[in-house]
């Protein structure tokens, strides 16, 4: 049996590299007159972590140049409110890809929201569409501002997490 051999990742210097390459990228979309990457969240009610975590996505995309929208709702809002505004991102050209930041209130079935994201624009890929290609080794969530990008998926609001070239075309 063959011994494997596995490298520690410095997830810090490696979330800065991707960082600093994505910037380098929509610059030089922007300076070619290219349209730059949007992305938005949906945050509900005031969860301290979700707070953060939604805080330190909007931070990155600020680092390298995406545009960036941050959508608050109180946690009273109805499902029937937040659908509309899932609707309302699925339909808009202007936003490449968006999160429902979870967990959402009990009143609202977080599996509804989930299904009611378009798929290509599902940046968590938790859509039942991403879910099933991701699991047999499919392409998910690829926008166009990505499709270039091998070794990553998750990038977008983490960057730090790295994908085997193989999910992407």
């Amino acid at each position: 049996m063959e011994e494997q051999h596995y490298q520690l990742l410095d997830g810090k210097a490696v979330s800065a590299q991707m960082k600093k390459e994505m910037a380098e990228e929509v610059a030089q979309i922007k300076a070619a007159g290219g349209k730059i990457p949007h992305l938005a969240a949906i945050l509900v009610g005031h969860d301290g972590g979700s707070e953060t975590y939604v805080a330190s996505k909007v931070k990155t995309c600020q680092e390298i140049g995406f545009k960036s929208t941050l959508i608050r709702f109180e946690e009273d809002v109805t499902e029937e409110e937040l659908l509309r505004k899932v609707d309302e991102l699925n339909n808009d050209p202007d936003v490449d890809g968006f999160i429902v930041q979870l967990p959402l209130p009990k009143h609202i079935s977080e599996q509804k929201v989930i299904e009611a994201i378009d798929y290509r624009k599902d940046v968590d890929g938790f859509h039942p569409i991403n879910v099933g290609r991701m699991s047999i080794g499919l392409p998910c969530f690829v926008s166009a501002i990505i499709s270039r990008r091998k070794e990553s998926i998750a990038w977008f609001w983490d960057a730090a997490i790295l994908s085997a070239s193989r999910w992407l075309p």
